[in-house]
């Protein structure tokens, strides 16, 4: 077993038009045994960025927290948030800092930057930038997640549409992952809102 598979995640960016959704399921396990049901897995960093960890759940609250601190400090030197595509340049950075002992993670990185276009990308444990123009997939459920929006996704969705397809794709993709499931999570962030919402899922 690898430790990317001890606790289970699935998680899910998806780009329409002029925003996005970034989705994760709810559950924290000890390989088979169910720990938690209402994990959080999607963080905020800000009003139009945010940050999903899968992987190895003390791993991931340990990034956010350096992550959170790294964004503090720029938030003080340059007086502005963040750009998406700034942050997932620091996310990469250090991780790959730390490659010989790396943070058991795979980030998902969502947001929406100048003239409101949207931004998603992942990348592996030390780092290596995968960007995507219409979804990412992260987490022990990332093979059926790929297949679910593979074939659901399609481009410039308006947010309702995006929040119905990301939800379907989710719910999907950890029925067909034993170690993922127990609801979902769900943003769908737009210029002027962000709307967030929990599924029911099957509960086993």
């Amino acid at each position: 077993m690898s430790i990317f598979e001890y606790n289970g995640s699935a998680l899910v960016a998806m780009v329409g038009k002029n925003c996005f959704a970034i989705a994760s399921d709810r559950r924290l396990g000890v390989q088979l045994q169910t720990i938690a049901t209402d994990f959080q897995k999607i963080y905020q960093i800000h009003d139009r960025l945010f940050l999903g960890l899968s992987g190895l759940g003390t791993d991931a609250q340990t990034l956010y927290q350096r992550l959170v601190f790294r964004h503090k400090l720029y938030q003080l030197r340059e007086e502005r948030d963040m750009k998406p595509e700034t942050f997932a340049s620091l996310v990469s950075a250090l991780l790959y800092e730390k490659r010989f002992g790396p943070y058991f993670c795979q980030p998902v990185i969502a947001g929406l930057g100048d003239e409101d276009k949207p931004f998603i990308c992942t990348m592996d444990s030390i780092g290596a930038k995968e960007l995507a123009k219409d979804f990412v997939v992260a987490g022990t459920a990332s093979e059926s997640l790929y297949g679910a929006c593979e074939a659901m996704f399609k481009p410039d969705m308006e947010p309702e549409e995006l929040f119905e397809t990301v939800s379907q794709a989710l719910l999907s993709s950890v029925d067909r992952d034993c170690l993922s499931g127990w609801g979902g999570h769900v943003y769908v962030v737009t210029p002027t809102e962000v709307k967030e919402r929990m599924l029911k899922g099957r509960m086993d």
